[in-house]
């Protein structure tokens, strides 16, 4: 076997021992933790503890604080602006939805650009904070420069996720969370531990021909947006991914383009930076802010069970965004999160690096 199962409660409980060995507080470590988790939870698995070793190999390089100072740096009613003092995006994240939650309470809607800050985990989590509160949530980020715009050679934009959470009412909330490219990079990190090739249509090589070895960005090679070619709409890819880029770090003052720092600890810092660290963008907006809620959430229900019970293609049913995750995370909470045996023996080692005992 390739992977094995391990529980939700050890696995949580080994990497916030990690997060308070670097230096976390008990309440930011259990913060850490808990998002992190939310990837593997909710099955997916290129955000979750298989990037808890990149985490610390960042701070041993002095690029995460694990002790920041987070601030609202400028504001109105409805906006801010957050600098994370370096601190990691795990912690930074939530709490800067927190804050455009907080603002959405008072103003109807919360804008928050967040800068200086770093890998945030999966979108979604943030982005459904805001579902506690009758509200529609909105997070993005952007990453490290590993994507090619359409017809570009150079690398100059991130995978740069967007997720939007939607409540409903008897019906579970709408929860789309999506990379603009045709594929994460974390995804050619599972293809490459298991020893497969990539699809077509997600990489390129370096002189930008299609590719399929998962390797390929090792030789120069990139990521391709949303569509994979201007035929199948990668024009559009890029668009997005040009959005999340711009309202996340040129809103912010973070670093934009390819000057976002890498999330691998070996690769240098970008020279002449043009910000500080990576950024992040969320939305609050209450739902009574535009209609009653509850009038809002029937309809709600009333659209996920139209579109959910439309006519299928044989051998298929139509998905709401958020199904596949919301029955993954129920199956995995009974029966346990799957761990890659190179994840494990990563991870082994990590509890031999700080002295603790591991429960795999």
């Amino acid at each position: 076997m390739n992977e094995s199962l391990i529980a939700y409660h050890p696995l949580n409980g080994f990497c916030k021992e990690i997060f308070l060995k670097i230096g976390c507080s008990e309440k930011d470590a259990r913060l850490a933790t808990e998002v992190l988790l939310s990837a593997d939870i909710r099955g997916v698995d290129s955000h979750g503890v298989a990037r808890l070793s990149g985490y610390v190999r960042l701070w041993e390089s002095n690029r995460i604080n694990a002790t920041p100072n987070i601030q609202v740096v400028h504001e109105t009613p409805s906006t801010a602006v957050v600098d994370g003092d370096g601190g990691l995006g795990l912690v930074v994240a939530p709490q800067a939805m927190a804050i455009a939650i907080k603002k959405a309470e008072v103003a109807g809607t919360g804008w928050v650009a967040v800068r200086n800050s770093n890998h945030y985990g999966i979108a979604g989590y943030h982005a459904m904070m805001a579902l506690e509160k009758d509200m529609i949530g909105i997070s993005m980020t952007n990453a490290s420069p590993l994507v090619s715009p359409t017809f570009s050679l150079d690398r100059l934009l991130g995978t740069n996720p967007i997720a939007v959470a939607v409540p409903a009412d008897k019906q579970p909330p709408f929860v789309a969370d999506f990379a603009t490219t045709t594929a994460a990079n974390g995804k050619l990190e599972i293809l490459q531990r298991v020893g497969k090739e990539a699809p077509e249509g997600w990489i390129q090589d370096a002189k930008g021909a299609v590719s399929t070895n998962p390797h390929e960005l090792k030789d120069g090679g990139a990521l391709l947006p949303l569509g994979g070619d201007r035929d199948h709409g990668s024009h559009k890819g890029y668009c997005l991914g040009s959005v999340v880029d711009i309202f996340s770090a040129v809103l912010s003052g973070a670093n934009y383009g390819p000057w976002v720092p890498p999330f691998v600890a070996f690769l240098p810092l970008p020279e002449n930076p043009v910000g500080k660290g990576i950024g992040h963008f969320f939305g609050a907006m209450r739902i009574d802010a535009f209609r009653p809620a509850d009038e809002f959430k029937a309809h709600m229900d009333n659209w996920i069970t139209t579109f959910r019970n439309s006519r299928a293609v044989e051998g298929e049913k139509v998905l709401i965004p958020g199904d596949p995750e919301r029955w993954m995370e129920e199956e995995r909470r009974a029966n346990g999160i799957p761990l890659q045996i190179k994840v494990k023996e990563d991870l082994i080692q990590l509890a031999a690096k700080f002295g603790l005992q591991h429960p795999f």
